[in-house]
């Protein structure tokens, strides 16, 4: 039955600007900074020392990172430091090269008499030499609460960026590059939308390197974040750079990333594994994989794939001491441990990610309700070192069989354990 040509061409129009959003999404070069030195491990059990972070620094640089922030220069208990300031101070002492590197400053402030008084953390970035920094701003007004209201942010703006300018020396001795980050930028945006732009528009008079928001709770919608994306672009021309930061919160972190890149954001920040403050973030490693899987070309170009999933599951496991989560998508064990054949994904079927083009490879489990031949045989070879074409058919499909009716008689047997699968082939060849 033939669809009419108005409904047809519905159709194909929707189709089509889902289509052009992949395009955009397969030409972007994205701006990324690298955390796994600092957004990691906030939310981690353990955290880095000096040597771990003197270890990482290498690792993401060879991985094909280019801008890496090397901390947070405490703002609250500046006078107490922190292994962040060692790893800075080491850099330094040591002439370790730090081009591209950034490090989080909070602003310095104007009082009323007009007197400026750059912040503790400002004074660090100086000493410790850090060629950039993303400096740090609030814009609600729970994020302005005992800090400073909007007529001193207003005042204090331009003359922090201004000290900056004047006191740091940039990558190769240029000036340096600052990114004002709006903490609660997502907030502010929702909460007064004319204050939050006109502050951007006061940023984007000045000389700095652009702007990033955060959905520091990860509480919005992508459709949101792709709206205040949008909105500040309104004020915020480039070559000016816009970069978000999404906490996983809610569970939209990656799809707002997306949406914020293809409502005008640059790219974002974060770091190469999952974990971060709350229960992690859209980690720079999910965003490269995703945009692998769109086929953008950039990637291969830039980052080393093949070391993309060892090397964000080693950062995790190093801040966590223990093992990544199982279920996580793409970057856990279990996300390429295939139950079914049916979900295989492959290389020639478009938005498939095969686990080979970020640094993995399928393995097998066993799941009684659904695991196939195909399966069993895969997991039959990784228990007992024998090829997958070693065990006959017959032999798998009696197992299919043998766990129906198993499970149909009321046992619960985890038959994807080593030594319960064994028995299972050993009853199926024995009923034979």
């Amino acid at each position: 039955m033939a669809l009419d040509t108005a409904t047809s061409g519905r159709i194909h129009s929707i189709l089509g600007n889902a289509q052009a959003k992949i395009e955009q999404l397969r030409n972007i070069e994205p701006f990324l900074i690298d955390l796994s030195l600092r957004e990691n491990p906030v939310g981690a059990r353990m955290g880095q020392t000096l040597a771990d972070k003197l270890a990482i620094l290498p690792k993401v640089r060879a991985f094909g990172f280019e801008r890496i922030l090397l901390g947070t220069l405490d703002y609250s208990m500046p006078d107490e430091l922190e292994v962040d300031d060692d790893f800075m101070m080491y850099l330094r002492d040591q002439q370790i090269d730090t081009t591209g590197c950034y490090a989080f400053t909070d602003i310095g402030l104007v009082d009323e008499q007009g007197r400026f008084t750059p912040s503790a953390s400002m004074l660090k970035l100086r000493d410790y030499r850090v060629p950039n920094t993303l400096h740090e701003i609030y814009l609600s007004k729970d994020g302005m609460a005992g800090q400073y209201d909007l007529s001193t942010l207003l005042r204090s703006l331009p003359a922090s960026i201004a000290w900056l300018q004047q006191n740091i020396r940039g990558d190769n001795g240029g000036a340096p590059k600052i990114l004002i980050n709006v903490v609660d930028g997502c907030d502010a945006l929702a909460e007064d939308p004319d204050t939050a732009s006109s502050v951007f528009a006061l940023l984007a008079r000045q000389p700095i390197e652009g702007i990033s928001i955060e959905d520091d709770r990860g509480t919005y919608l992508p459709f949101q974040v792709g709206a205040f994306v949008a909105a500040i672009r309104c004020v915020l021309p480039p070559p000016l750079k816009l970069l978000v930061h999404m906490h996983a919160g809610g569970g939209f972190e990656n799809a707002s990333v997306l949406e914020a890149l293809l409502n005008g954001a640059d790219g974002a920040w974060g770091g190469l594994p999952k974990r971060a403050a709350i229960i992690g973030h859209a980690s720079l490693g999910e965003l490269i994989a995703n945009l692998v899987r769109v086929g953008n070309p950039h990637m291969s170009k830039r980052y080393q794939l093949d070391q993309l999933l060892p090397l964000a599951t080693t950062l995790q496991v190093l801040d966590e001491e223990e093992a990544v989560p199982d279920d996580l998508p793409i970057l856990g064990y279990n996300a390429y441990r295939l139950p079914l054949s049916f979900f295989r994904q492959r290389p020639d079927r478009f938005m498939d990610l095969v686990p080979e083009a970020i640094g993995g490879s399928y393995r097998y489990r066993i799941c009684p309700v659904v695991s196939d031949p195909a399966v069993i045989a895969g997991r039959l070879a990784e228990v007992t070192g024998q090829p997958a074409d070693h065990f006959a058919q017959d032999v798998l499909q009696q197992m299919v069989r043998l766990m129906r009716r198993e499970l149909r008689a009321g046992e619960r047997i985890v038959y994807d354990q080593p030594a319960q699968l064994l028995a299972l082939y050993d009853r199926a060849c024995s009923s034979l």
